[in-house]
């Protein structure tokens, strides 16, 4: 699962890392929660990459309120290809979430403590994202977006069962390209991210409020890092 992450990635970094040409003007996210409005990146009708902010919950084209996307935060990626809400946004609608790691609540005797996941390395996380549009009876247009998941690595495992589908720059290529639609290339990129090339540290409750978006949510509990 995925319910909460943050996005501190410099404009350089996140233009060369995702091949994109950054012409937002974004700032620091410490907390991002869901509702949302989020940069996402998807394909342009030319094949090229456009960076854009998205709603995060999936509302489907026809759904009757926007409400439902409280409930359509993840897709699960072993039934993303067949459930009603999902079925045709995997198809033609997919998308990435640029990230710089996400947090995670474990489950001990002593309450629910947040993790917070990142790479090794330092550099950014792509979700992989299945997005949609939808119009209200007023006429107002809303895109948004659903965070795919996958079972959880062994570095993920004792905080959750499941976590987010990443993928790497050799990747994005096919997951943003519209004219792939065969489920079977796509369930190639479901597999969870290698455990090694991550890393996590417990944090503070502040990530609990997400009025809190203050750098402070990342820092590591003393002694857990």
């Amino acid at each position: 699962m995925c319910g909460r992450f943050t996005f501190a990635i410099c404009p350089e970094l996140l233009a060369e890392f995702f091949g994109v040409d950054v012409l937002l003007k974004l700032h620091p996210r410490y907390n991002i929660a869901p509702t949302q409005d989020v940069p996402v990146i998807r394909e342009t009708a030319s094949g090229g990459r456009r960076l854009t902010t998205l709603r995060w919950g999936l509302v489907p084209h026809w759904a009757k309120d926007l409400s439902i996307g409280n409930r359509l935060i993840n897709a699960r990626c072993e039934t993303v290809h067949e459930k009603p809400a999902f079925r045709q946004a995997i198809r033609t609608r997919r998308c990435i979430i640029p990230a710089s790691g996400f947090f995670e609540w474990a489950s001990s005797p002593s309450g629910n403590p947040p993790h917070y996941v990142t790479m090794q390395d330092g550099t950014p996380l792509a979700f992989a994202g299945i997005w949609d549009s939808w119009k209200s009876q007023e006429g107002a247009l809303y895109e948004t977006f659903a965070i795919l998941t996958t079972t959880a690595n062994s570095l993920m495992a004792p905080l959750h069962d499941r976590m987010p589908v990443l993928l790497h720059p050799t990747e994005f290529e096919l997951w943003l390209d519209r004219s792939t639609n065969n489920p079977e290339k796509l369930r190639r990129l479901y597999q969870p991210y290698p455990s090694e090339l991550m890393r996590e540290w417990e944090v503070t409750t502040l990530v609990n409020n997400p009025d809190n978006e203050s750098p402070d949510t990342v820092v590591p509990v003393r002694g857990t890092i």
